[in-house]
This record gives structure tokens, C-alpha cells and sequence, in this order.
């Protein structure tokens, strides 16, 4: 089954939701970065969140980053979604491994740490939007949570989750994002509220066969949910020698010249994807 984002309205569309299926999409990243358990869930969840948050962008060229600086054994993670949900992203340490937390899960906030959550939404104008907040809790739902009220002051509950085998290969993995729209009715918001509080881990949905659609209908059903899209969200990478080309080509003329008394062809990876790109000496000559 392909992964997909649904996105819809309820309570007279005081209620904007979205709710996500990200199995493909984690397990490819895991394969591709050979990460850990603990990092592909904290990975997993981020793009995850990023392919939701992408879909709510309105031009089609932009561009959407979600980043965390921490002190965590992890490092930091960037990931990267454009309005089709198309996402690609890393972590510094894939390798991170640590005991389980008390509850017996992937210690996510552990490997996190104390940091910086930064949301760039790039949307073609002089300087990009940035927004930070402190990491809450380093469980990543929480900390965009608080994000959301914080920076965007959009009162929004968040859900992630990665649930992985015994053989490390992803299980599930999904999430949803829960909005208010401003001058929403106190009545809806103290329901909503009520029903938030009782509902399942996203892993435990997930695991019981709920579809996106089942899970907002579970949330929203009372509010009169109706969905108004569907879009497929996979790992995307842009990268291209063209790009790779037009980067090595802004260090400057000097260095280039250096390399190329060198006499060694430059050869550049892709953190997004693993990809690596050779340059040799007489493709940087034409540079100059």
C-alpha cells in the first residue's frame, strides 16, 4: 500500500486536521541511511510531521525544512517536504543506540537531548520564514506542539509515531495533526479536548489496522469530518550533478584553480540520499 496524507475539515471548518501513513517512506530511509532504531523512529517521526506540514504550504515552489540542533547523542536531524509531500532527510548519528525508556519504548527524548527546533518555510521571497522554540521534550509530536502555539499561534495537537520489528524493518509509522481555526466555539474546543485526552498511541491505531481515514474519524467523527484530499507522500531526493556542478562552482575561482593543481577529481555525497557525485579535473576546468 502507498503511503498518503489526508487532509480535512470538521465542525464547520473550525477543524482543519491531518492524519499520515508513512511505513514506505520510514523503511526507505532506514535502508538508505542504515540507521539505528532509536534514530529511525526520531527520523521517521520528523518526516513523518514534514510531509503533513508540507501539504499545508501554497506555492508550488516551496520548500519546507524542519531542523533540530541538540546535545543528544543523535546530534541533530534535518529533514526537507514540498507541497506534494515529496521528503527527504538525515541524521547526524544513525548509529545511536540506547537503552529503552521506562516504558519499555525507543527513548526518542533521550537521544535528543536539550536543543532547537527550526521550521524554515522557504517560499520564494528575499529571506525565508524561520521559526524556533526550545525543545519541550525531545519527542518531537511535543516539541511541534509547542511550536504550533508558540510560534504560529495555532492551538494543534500532534501525533507521531514509528513502531519498528524485532529484525529492525519498520512496522508502521504515521502521525496526525489536530488544528484550531481562530474564534473556534469554546463547546468545540472543550470536545475536542475530551476526546484528545482518551485517545490511543498513534502506534497502537496503527497496529490495529486504522487507516488515516479511521483515525480522524475516530477523533472527528462527532464533528462532522468530511476529507477533502488525498496525497501520495514518498522520499524524494532533488539532488543532481547540475546541482552538484553549480555548488563546487561557488567556493570561488581560486580554490577551484587549487584543486585542479591537485590533480584529484572532486568527489561530493549527497547527505539526503547517500549519492555520490565525481567531478574530474577537466569538468573543473570548464568551470573556470
Amino acid at each position: 500500500m502507498k503511503d498518503y496524507i489526508i487532509r480535512g475539515t470538521a465542525a464547520n471548518n473550525q477543524i482543519r486536521a491531518f492524519a499520515s501513513t508513512t511505513r514506505n517512506l520510514v523503511e526507505e530511509v532506514k535502508n538508505i541511511h542504515n540507521t539505528s532504531p532509536i534514530a529511525t523512529a526520531a527520523l521517521g517521526r520528523l518526516m513523518t510531521a514534514a510531509g503533513m506540514m508540507g501539504t499545508m504550504m501554497k506555492g508550488t515552489k516551496d520548500l519546507l525544512t524542519l531542523q533540530i540542533k541538540c546535545d543528544g547523542p543523535i546530534k541533530g536531524l534535518t529533514v526537507t517536504a514540498d507541497p506534494n509531500a515529496n521528503v527527504k532527510g538525515y541524521v547526524i548519528n544513525p548509529d545511536v543506540m540506547l537503552p529503552p525508556s521506562d516504558k519499555g519504548k525507543l527513548d526518542v527524548g533521550k537521544a535528543l537531548g536539550l536543543g532547537v527546533l527550526s521550521v524554515i518555510r522557504d517560499m520564494g521571497l528575499r529571506e525565508p520564514y524561520i521559526g524556533q522554540t526550545h525543545l519541550v521534550s525531545g519527542e518531537i509530536a511535543e516539541d511541534l506542539t509547542y511550536y504550533f502555539v508558540t510560534s504560529d499561534q495555532v492551538p494543534s495537537s500532534v501525533a507521531l509515531g514509528v513502531l519498528m520489528n524485532k529484525d529492525n524493518t519498520v512496522k508502521h509509522a504515521g502521525g496526525f495533526i489536530i488544528q484550531l481555526m481562530p474564534n473556534t466555539d469554546e463547546e468545540v474546543i472543550d470536545r475536542l479536548q475530551e476526546k484528545l485526552s482518551n485517545i490511543k498511541p498513534i502506534t497502537q491505531l496503527l497496529d490495529e489496522g486504522k487507516t488515516p481515514e479511521d483515525i480522524l474519524e475516530e477523533i472527528l467523527g462527532d464533528f462532522g469530518l468530511e476529507i477533502m484530499e488525498n496525497t501520495e507522500t514518498k522520499y524524494s531526493c532533488n539532488c543532481s550533478i547540475e546541482r552538484v556542478t553549480k555548488a563546487v562552482a561557488s567556493i570561488g575561482r581560486k580554490d577551484i584553480e587549487e584543486i585542479i593543481k591537485e590533480g584529484k577529481p572532486i568527489e561530493v555525497n549527497c547527505h539526503f540520499c547517500g549519492k555520490n557525485y565525481v567531478l574530474e579535473i577537466d569538468e573543473l576546468g570548464k568551470m573556470l
